[in-house]
């Protein structure tokens, strides 16, 4: 990993920002959750060369993340583009379950069983979906096959839908080891909620908080989406206020993509109440103002944090990372990806489980990992990960530091990037310092397509496969 500069924390975004310059730079492209991107990834990877992987990996001293899916979700919201499987039927989850302790045994096979997982997430669909007696069922069964961290610095956190878990949810969570919680919130507006068959009081979550600030949780996240039907500067700052009030620790804020030939519950949303590029770049601007004024940093793209939350410390630390979920600590893991459509990383392999859960069913019946595709990164493709992630993570790159961990001449290695960062440079959006590339403000909004001048893998037309970025 590079070694950064330590990094002051954010500065505000100049709040008017010249709308032609950003609108020039706008476009689709990748959110680097991964580089390659998962549009990189390959039907020709299957499941010995994830064995491959998990087997090399004992050979360091890497700590494991786990991530497991639950797929299931009682209602669908209509901007979802998640794997999810809508039923009310909880008895559904029964056979799903026992398949992932399968699941656990297939992939225990291939790794030290000393080593510990310092971080764990269940996302979904709603995990919140299990009722307590699974829930401590799928614990029981993580901690029989995997040796869970106990220690008071572990990450181990859980997406909650707000309808569907009350105080007892959370005091059944705490006793089975989560110190972190997720609350899907997107807006707190009627209208809005309506519109994407959402309806959430806001007493439903400010409940939890309270209750998760009583009970002592580490953290507490809420998610919030921008560009939804009906949303205006003044709505969706009024969402912020409220949720401002509710003190969370850390925010993500996504922008919206509409993608209805891919998804379908978004062909429910009727485009032209969608707000416009030019209101969805004022409530991002608005956004980043209210929050640094409240006291949030803005870590990056979507996701701001309080000064003393742990993504705010690594970020000045330079030890922030992304992964499948977003903005994330404990880069040195290995992370193992459980259940139906669950991405793997280890190491220099990134493997992805089938997204069709008959797929993933039929696989652990007949014994075998549900591994359909993924991609062993190159020497030049870790390099560029390292770069790519920095970039976003850091908001600067140190190309001295490259050079020394890399062993390249970066000016000879990204000729061609030097070449069309020239543009950003003449535009406002980066600085040099040196050796040193900064991000300006403004550039933090274009932060992707910074990283997409590094990027080896784009396909010649990304606006087909990505979202757009304002």
């Amino acid at each position: 990993m590079l070694s950064p500069a330590p990094r002051p924390d954010c500065p505000a975004v100049p709040f008017s920002p010249d709308a032609d310059l950003l609108k020039r730079h706008d476009g689709a492209g990748p959110r680097y959750t991964s580089y390659p991107p998962a549009t990189a990834f390959t039907d020709h990877f299957g499941s010995e060369q994830l064995t491959r992987a998990l087997s090399r990996s004992n050979a360091g001293d890497r700590g494991l993340s786990l991530y497991v899916h639950i797929p299931f979700c009682r209602r669908i919201c209509f901007y979802c583009g998640c794997h999810r499987i809508a039923t009310r039927q909880t008895a559904m989850a029964e056979p799903y379950l026992d398949r992932l302790t399968r699941e656990m045994t297939l992939i225990g096979r291939h790794l030290d069983n000393h080593r510990v997982v310092e971080q764990l997430h269940w996302g979904g669909g709603t995990p919140t979906f299990l009722d307590l007696d699974q829930m401590s069922r799928l614990m029981d069964q993580l901690g029989a096959h995997f040796t869970l961290s106990s220690a008071p610095e572990r990450d181990f956190a859980i997406e909650i839908d707000p309808r569907e878990a009350n105080i007892y949810t959370l005091r059944h969570l705490q006793s089975l080891g989560f110190n972190r919680l997720s609350l899907g919130v997107q807006d707190l507006n009627v209208r809005v909620q309506k519109a994407i068959n959402r309806l959430q009081p806001r007493e439903l979550s400010e409940n939890l908080i309270d209750e998760a600030h009583r009970l002592g949780f580490r953290s507490l996240n809420l998610d919030l989406i921008y560009g939804l039907p009906h949303q205006s500067v003044a709505s969706f700052a009024d969402t912020l206020d409220q949720v401002i009030d509710m003190a969370p620790a850390r925010l993500s804020v996504f922008n919206y993509a509409h993608l209805p030939e891919r998804f379908l519950p978004q062909r429910r949303i009727n485009s032209a109440d969608l707000p416009d590029t030019a209101t969805r770049l004022a409530i991002q601007c608005m956004m980043v103002e209210k929050l640094t004024q409240a006291g949030y940093l803005h870590i990056g793209m979507d996701h701001f944090a309080r000064p003393d939350d742990s993504l705010a410390v690594a970020q000045r630390e330079g030890e922030l990372q992304r992964n499948f979920q977003g903005y994330t600590t404990h880069a040195h893991c290995d992370l193992v990806g459980l259940g139906v459509s669950a991405i793997s990383q280890i190491d220099d392999v990134y493997a992805q489980n089938t997204t069709q859960l008959e797929g993933w069913q039929d696989a652990i019946d007949h014994g075998r990992l549900a591994t359909c595709r993924g991609v062993r990164l190159s020497g030049d493709d870790r390099l560029r990960r390292d770069v790519i992630h920095r970039l976003m993570c850091d908001m600067q790159l140190d190309f001295d530091a490259i050079e020394a961990n890399f062993g390249i001449d970066a000016s000879y290695y990204f000729a061609d990037v030097f070449e069309r960062l020239a543009t950003f440079r003449r535009d406002g959006l980066i600085e040099y310092d040196k050796n040193l590339l900064m991000v300006t403000p403004m550039g933090r909004l274009l932060i992707r397509q910074l990283a997409m001048t590094f990027d080896a893998h784009l396909p010649s037309e990304p606006r087909q496969r990505f979202s757009r970025m304002l």
